[in-house]
């Protein structure tokens, strides 16, 4: 039976996670695939950038990563209580450096029917202007 990811993600039990992610089917991430004799060197850079870039947004530090052929590895500290100390606005514009704004105007609209959504025009003038 499968669980609720708040029910397995507990910060007050440990904020330290070791996170997995596999290729399947014989596929390649990184390195000589034996198979096509293709190269896939050029994706581990990426990979890292991209681990760089999501760790200073979600408040997440990395303690430790490996990247091989097939998989990497990611261990991981969740900053909790830099998460709290972040304000509505600081939110918006971390999640905004991934996903387009637009798509969360509705949702913010919708859950928060205060400041954040009187003040959410300026928020995205200033995100626009950036």
């Amino acid at each position: 039976m499968t669980r609720a990811r708040k029910t397995l993600v507990n910060t007050a039990d440990t904020p330290y996670y070791h996170c997995i992610n596999k290729c399947v089917r014989r596929a390649f991430l990184c390195g000589n695939d034996e198979l096509t004799g293709k190269n896939y060197d050029h994706r581990k850079q990426c990979l890292v950038d991209r681990f760089k870039l999501l760790s200073s947004i979600f408040m997440i530090d990395i303690c430790a990563y490996a990247v091989m052929s097939n998989h990497y590895h990611l261990v991981l500290k969740i900053d909790d209580q830099g998460a709290k100390e972040l304000s509505d606005g600081e939110v918006i514009e971390r999640w905004t450096r991934i996903f387009n704004g637009p798509v969360l105007v509705p949702f913010i609209g919708r859950r928060f029917k205060s400041e954040v959504h009187r003040n959410l025009g300026s928020y995205s003038i200033a995100i626009v202007a950036h």
